[in-house]
């Protein structure tokens, strides 16, 4: 395994991680924040490209870019998804459902990709998904909010499409691809919001701060990591270890949300990350 990627990717996780936390301090609605996000973040990684001398090849792959394009189309939906799930059913849960997304990149991968699910990632795997279902558990039985968990599903459909479009965008690669996929998730978020409800909105004082943070740091920085790394790891490895971003998200609700956890809630967590390191570790010493 490509130790500097799987550290760059595991830095991501953790920025995402506290997206919902970010958010949370945005006195904007669901859709206003994510467009703010991937237009600040779009200007940032854009910004980064050119001035290191970054070099647009994306037009000698145009099958290639249209995969990147998908991928950046179903970006922009599932955070449109995901950030009307942590207003509508907490940031806990719809990070959660959120990572369904693994599951289904994990069922596709020996058929897209030719990669084989060995014992060791399989039982990780399975270990995580009965983490999810023990933290997730009481989502469905305490008059939730039915839409706000149908977003949170819809938006790991969209992850899906958006990890497996990227990974056969194998010609356009680092800063260029993070670059393009932001920028194309920009402008289909951009088209949305303009139908659905224009662009006017009132930004307070004590929004500006986070905005900048969640746009510059958590979505041009951390988008860097994320994209520059998935493609140099296997497709399990980024399903498994990518339940650590749901766990922080978790984590960081309850010490910056004072949301609780139950005692079964902890015993998924504690599955969630032992076998999502179980899937990594086991398989190297094999």
């Amino acid at each position: 395994m490509n130790n500097k990627a799987f550290v760059k990717y595991i830095s991501a996780l953790l920025l995402f991680g506290s997206n919902g936390i970010v958010a949370s301090f945005i006195q904007l609605n669901s859709l206003q924040i994510v467009l703010l996000r991937t237009l600040t973040g779009s200007i940032l990684l854009a910004a980064l490209f050119f001035l290191t001398g970054g070099k647009l090849t994306f037009y000698r792959h145009k099958r290639h870019f249209s995969f990147l394009a998908v991928s950046g189309i179903a970006m922009g939906a599932s955070w449109m998804f995901l950030y009307e799930a942590y207003a509508r059913i907490g940031v806990s849960i719809a990070s959660l459902l959120y990572y369904c997304g693994p599951v289904i990149v994990m069922a596709l991968s020996p058929l897209l990709f030719k990669e084989k699910l060995n014992a060791n990632k399989i039982v990780g795997f399975l270990a995580v998904i009965v983490g999810v279902v023990l933290i997730n558990g009481n989502a469905f039985g305490d008059n939730g909010d039915i839409f706000g968990i149908a977003c949170g599903l819809l938006s790991a459909v969209m992850y899906a499409f958006m990890v497996i479009c990227n990974k056969k965008a194998k010609a356009i690669v680092g800063l260029e691809n993070s670059t393009l996929q932001l920028i194309i998730a920009f402008l289909t978020v951009a088209a949305f919001v303009g139908i659905k409800q224009g662009y006017v909105m009132q930004i307070t004082s004590s929004s500006i701060m986070p905005i900048l943070i969640l746009g510059l740091l958590n979505t041009g920085i951390g988008c860097y990591l994320y994209f520059s790394s998935i493609g140099k790891l296997k497709v399990q490895t980024v399903a498994i270890c990518g339940y650590l971003e749901p766990l922080s998200a978790v984590l960081f609700s309850i010490v910056f949300l004072s949301e609780e956890m139950q005692p079964l809630q902890i015993i998924g967590a504690a599955l969630i990350i032992g076998g999502a390191l179980a899937g990594e570790l086991l398989n190297k010493r094999m």
